[in-house]
């Protein structure tokens, strides 16, 4: 395959729920989660160069080249390998930077499979997901490509089948810093841990994130989307944030409610999805 260019997405997730359970000796925090995708995302082209040389377009405003997660990957996945190949990636960018949807460890994720396809690797999906953890918390549900219950920090993945509505996502316009958040005093770090049969048995009506009302007292932008929406429809922030979605009955439910958005806030809808639209590619 090395002659050849793959068009990929790099699909955005919701944390459905977010419970903080405890802090590590190491500063990172213990977490249980639900991740589920979406139908709406990046896109990245992808093709094979002899040279070795990793070359990504465009550049992304405010982000070094060589901290470029995707530029990261691939030259993790050559060093893992001793691979001598490189890659040509352009990125369309459609999630916003500090978003809570994912969209970094997404691109990421979606370098990882394929540049393993392209570069004839082989690899599976468990050493895969092992090299992205070195990248992020979040890459390996985007590298497994199923929605998860996750643990620890995000990395203990069980793949589970959420029901699949259609969401409205706004984005405030601020960029949440995650180690803001996660570094603030008043940040709920105490949440009795539950397992996963009982916040399935619970249902989307009791889940929350214990990130919210940090992020509603540090970003007032935030506050005034939850605080909008949640007068419209079932409300929640994502992930640290800062993108705020509102579960909806039907997709014209969500025509609605964006067209009541707009002008307001960016905003865009997406169906939930179970298993990740990169692995459907992929799989043809």
């Amino acid at each position: 395959m090395n002659d050849a260019t793959l068009t990929l997405p790099a699909p955005a997730k919701l944390n459905r729920l977010l419970h903080i359970v405890g802090r590590r000796p190491d500063g990172y925090h213990e977490l249980q989660t639900l991740f589920q995708f979406l139908d709406h995302g990046d896109t990245l082209g992808i093709s094979c160069r002899e040279d070795g040389e990793v070359h990504l377009t465009p550049e992304i405003l405010g982000v070094p080249m060589d901290e470029n997660l995707i530029v990261r990957a691939a030259r993790l996945l050559q060093a893992e390998n001793d691979c001598r190949l490189g890659a040509d990636i352009h990125l369309e960018k459609r999630l916003p930077l500090g978003g809570g949807l994912g969209g970094g460890s997404s691109d990421a994720a979606t370098t990882l499979l394929g540049l393993n396809a392209l570069w004839g690797l082989g690899l599976p999906l468990d050493r895969l997901a092992e090299i992205g953890l070195c990248l992020g918390a979040d890459v390996p549900v985007f590298v497994r490509g199923h929605a998860a219950w996750g643990e620890g920090i995000g990395e203990r993945l069980t793949q589970v089948d959420l029901d699949t509505p259609w969401f409205v996502v706004i984005h405030p316009g601020v960029m949440v810093s995650t180690p803001a958040v996660f570094g603030a005093e008043e940040l709920t770090r105490n949440t009795p841990p539950i397992t996963m049969a009982r916040a399935l048995q619970g249902g989307a009506s009791s889940w929350r994130n214990d990130c919210e009302a940090t992020v509603k007292v540090l970003y007032p932008p935030v506050a005034e989307v939850i605080d909008w929406l949640s007068a419209r429809a079932p409300a929640m922030l994502t992930g640290t944030g800062a993108c705020v979605f509102a579960r909806l009955a039907n997709e014209s439910d969500a025509d609605q409610l964006l067209a009541e958005i707009s002008g307001r806030w960016q905003a865009f809808k997406a169906r939930g999805l179970n298993r990740s639209p990169l692995h459907d590619v992929l799989g043809r």
